[in-house]
């Protein structure tokens, strides 16, 4: 796991300076504070800051084969590395390492950029083949790690982080008008575009292929619901399930340093750390985090249950309503894009908790997106039965539902009459974002200026295509293969990337290996979801390995408290950042509108996600637009552990 970094000019007489990669590299050596390493060859210049995890002394980047003619700097990590290298081996490749990055070298060899179908792994790569004077790029199938880019009129630059990329002050920070409503509809950035105009992420799945000043973007993988419906019974499917992970985790504790466990006490991670702790023959240690607020259910007690379970080693940390917001600065910094993803905040402390101990974490992230975990599936099922049932009326049912929804102020009819009135991509749409606040055009949130400049943006259109892409498939598909192509990788994945290496930790995630996902995609819907019983087969495959209160226990997903945080002990702070000189000039809001959203959240909690929202969307202009940023200390005392008596 490292940070990579580089830039290639299009005029070949030209020379790109060690200088420039160094600034860019000066901001990514949290990713990698093991070494540093820089390739330049006149118009090109690769770079890398390593965290060492594997083959620790002969692993530096950025690595070339044996006559120099290719070179590599990779962020990630290979899990099927040693079975490519003995077949490479085997066919006359000649190794000087240890390393996954070496036989990605040499697979390259033998197969140019369609070597990463070959690899199973997270990663983030570039390539330089000087003999055909081309720089590859490629970024793993659903986006774990990350990888941005520019291509300006003379030059392309690539990074495993934004932050490197606008190192360069040759580079203009321009807003991106139509994104920042985009955020606003999704309280994230789904597909390639970020903030910043010009500066666009590789989508996963992609690779980039740049020759000539030319660019081409080029998909070698995709989830594919049709591609092996195999005919198994759901009894089949499960034993295959549990032998697949089983293997999967395994792959995933390969490392050279200690690995650890992000602990929920959720039945995904749970499962990951009884396969780690079956496999490993020692210890695990195991890491979660709560929160000093008696308002909410303190979910650790059952991460203690599993962490006793299976004899690990578990430690623990407790955040504040005060920590929480002094972090929220720094949060912004590293997240480089503003998700509306509190729990990001926890995840910070607790693998600043882990650094002390372990170099590399393995998480349950992914099991819901893969096996249909989360209740708005069952939920938007029946939403949809209810439609097909009354058809032509659903229109007049939804406005109805609408229209109570606006009179007892209740958000759940207005969402429901969002639903059933409008057609599946909007009504997608209605699960992940608020359309009773910032869209709704008689609260006149936007001011007139920010709806001309962005007036052709359709709230739902980029969940839109996802669903219509696969049109063809029964709804559940639809809606996992939207969230494995927007959510996941835009939201969780760039929340469990930037938070980990912030800490320069790795963190990996076997349940989004491609494999899983190729498997779990060939189940039926109905081994997913069935009636209110969600994620079957999984907590199926699961049974044998979990303590019956784990496995029973109600989804929580990360209680984060910041909502009545914000409400309460937070709200004055809140109130001095949104409704600040720097804040209204942006001229995207009304102020009264403003006004009005923190006087009803003041009331109750319900627009705690929009405000959290806004606070990143003010603090991200705050630090990567403007040229004085605000006085804002990025200063936060890190919490001590408390190791459990589990």
């Amino acid at each position: 796991m490292c940070g990579i970094a580089g830039k290639l000019i299009f005029d070949p007489s030209a020379q790109v300076e060690q200088t420039e990669i160094e600034t860019m590299l000066g901001t990514l050596r949290h990713r990698g504070p093991d070494g540093e390493g820089v390739y330049l060859s006149a118009n090109v210049g690769l770079g890398h800051c390593r965290l060492a995890i594997i083959d620790l002394d002969t692993g530096a980047q950025p690595m070339t084969n044996e006559d120099g003619s290719i070179w590599i700097t990779f962020n990630g990590e290979i899990y099927n590395f040693q079975e490519l290298r003995e077949q490479l081996r085997n066919e006359g490749h000649i190794f000087k390492t240890r390393s996954d990055t070496e036989v990605i070298i040499h697979l390259y060899e033998k197969l140019g950029p369609d070597c990463v179908r070959e690899l199973r792994g997270m990663f983030a790569l570039a390539i330089w083949d000087a003999r055909k004077r081309l720089l590859f790029l490629a970024r793993d199938r659903v986006g774990i790690k990350p990888l941005y880019y520019l291509q300006t009129s003379d030059a392309f630059y690539f990074a495993s982080e934004l932050k490197a990329i606008i190192a360069d002050a040759s580079i203009r920070r321009e807003i991106n008008l139509p994104a920042v409503r985009k955020f606003l509809a999704f309280n994230y950035l789904p597909g390639a575009e970020t903030l910043l105009a010009g500066i666009r992420k590789l989508l996963p799945g992609h690779y980039l292929l740049v020759k000539d000043g030319k660019v081409r973007q080029r998909r070698y993988w995709d989830l594919d619901f049709t591609r092996a419906r195999w005919p198994v019974s759901f009894e089949t499917a499960t034993e295959q399930l549990h032998d697949l992970i089983q293997s999967t985790v395994r792959l995933h504790m390969i490392a050279d340093v200690p690995v650890g466990i992000l602990l929920s006490g959720g039945v995904d991670s749970s499962a990951v750390l009884s396969f780690a702790a079956n496999g490993s023959g020692r210890k695990i240690k195991t890491f979660t985090v709560g929160f000093d607020d008696g308002e909410i259910i303190d979910e650790r007690i059952y991460a203690r249950i599993a962490a006793k379970h299976f004899h690990a080693d578990h430690y623990e940390t407790t955040i504040s309503a005060d920590d929480f917001w002094n972090f929220l600065p720094v949060y912004v910094q590293h997240m480089e894009e503003p998700v509306c993803e509190p729990p990001a905040v926890a995840l910070f402390y607790v693998s600043k908790l882990a650094s002390n101990l372990v170099k590399v974490l393995l998480s349950g992230e992914g099991g819901d997106e893969a096996f249909a975990g989360y209740p708005n599936y069952p939920n938007m099922l029946r939403l949809e039965k209810i439609r097909n049932i009354i058809g032509p009326f659903s229109r007049m049912f939804g406005a109805t539902a609408t229209f109570l929804g606006a009179i007892s102020g209740d958000d759940r009819w207005q969402r429901y009459g969002y639903a059933l009135g409008r057609p599946l991509s909007a009504h997608y749409f209605s699960r992940t974002s608020s359309p009773t606040s910032f869209f709704n055009r008689k609260l006149n949130f936007f001011s007139r200026e920010f709806r001309e400049d962005t007036i052709h943006f359709s709230p739902a259109e980029p969940v839109s295509g996802m669903l219509e892409y696969r049109g063809d498939e029964p709804l559940l598909n639809q809606m996992l293969y939207a969230d494995t192509k927007s959510w996941l990788p835009d939201d969780l994945l760039v929340k469990a990337d930037k938070m980990t290496m912030a800490n320069s930790i790795e963190l990996r995630v076997p349940l989004l290996d491609h494999v899983v996902l190729d498997y779990a995609a060939s189940l039926p819907p109905e081994f997913k979801v069935r009636g209110r019983e969600t994620k079957r087969v999984l907590k199926a495959a699961f049974a044998k390995v979990l303590p019956p209160e784990i496995l029973q226990r109600k989804k929580a997903g990360f209680p984060v408290p910041y909502e009545t945080w914000l409400r309460n002990r937070l709200n004055r702070k809140v109130e001095e950042v949104l409704l600040s000189s720097p804040a209204r000039s942006r001229g995207y809001f009304e102020k009264h509108a403003v006004e009005r959203l923190l006087k009803k959240n003041s009331l109750n909690d319900r627009y705690g996600k929009e405000i959290f929202s806004l606070l990143t969307l003010e603090l991200w202009h705050r630090e990567f637009l403007d040229q004085k940023p605000a006085k804002q200390s990025l200063a936060f005392e890190p919490l001590s552990p408390i190791k459990s008596a589990a």
